[in-house]
């Protein structure tokens, strides 16, 4: 016999998961109290990093039905999500998500509509890269240097003493700096 579970989640102490409790009673889902997970956690955490989530997975079973109120619950971002759904998927849990009008993510209509989410994520995430290679191209166009500022102290100092005939783990020692960083740094001028 399945059990019902609902995972309710907020970002911060000052919200409540009472609105997603009532919502879901308001669908018509009966959870019983000792079923319901509250967690204040950044949505920005993956799923499978919160520990809240993870106690739910260790409590729910092959057959049992997880319901969230958004998507955005179950994880950071589409890829996130989608990773989250699958494996609910694969150990035989059903995900109901009452924003989408309470289908389940593990049919192969809930699937679907995973698939068409994935792909806008993929292309927001190809957007975005685009985005960045431009704005790469046009700062190096500026001549602005981009990466780390060069370490001339640290070039001079590993020189100085080079200079006094120290060995390269002397260097690192005197400095309090790893060895491969004196060696980065030793043939410099």
């Amino acid at each position: 016999m399945s059990r019902t579970f609902l995972y309710c989640r907020v970002s911060t102490s000052t919200q409540f998961t009472a609105n997603q409790v009532h919502e879901v009673k308001a669908a018509g889902f009966e959870v019983q109290a000792g079923r319901v997970i509250e967690e204040v956690i950044s949505g920005s955490i993956a799923a499978s990093e919160r520990q809240g989530f993870q106690k739910l997975l260790d409590r729910m079973e092959t057959g049992d039905v997880l319901i969230v109120t958004k998507l955005d619950r179950l994880g950071r971002n589409a890829m996130d999500v989608r990773q989250t759904v699958e494996h609910l998927a694969g150990i035989g849990i059903r995900v109901h998500c009452l924003a989408l009008g309470g289908v389940d993510l593990t049919s192969p209509a809930g699937k679907m509509t995973m698939q068409v989410l994935s792909a806008v994520a993929e292309f927001e995430r190809d957007l975005l890269i685009e985005r960045t290679q431009q704005g790469l191209k046009r700062a190096k166009a500026e001549g602005k240097r981009l990466g780390r500022p060069e370490a001339k102290g640290t070039t001079a100092a590993v020189q100085l003493l080079k200079g006094k005939d120290m060995t390269q783990a002397q260097a690192a020692a005197e400095l309090g700096i790893g060895i491969a960083t004196v060696k980065r740094h030793w043939n410099k001028s």
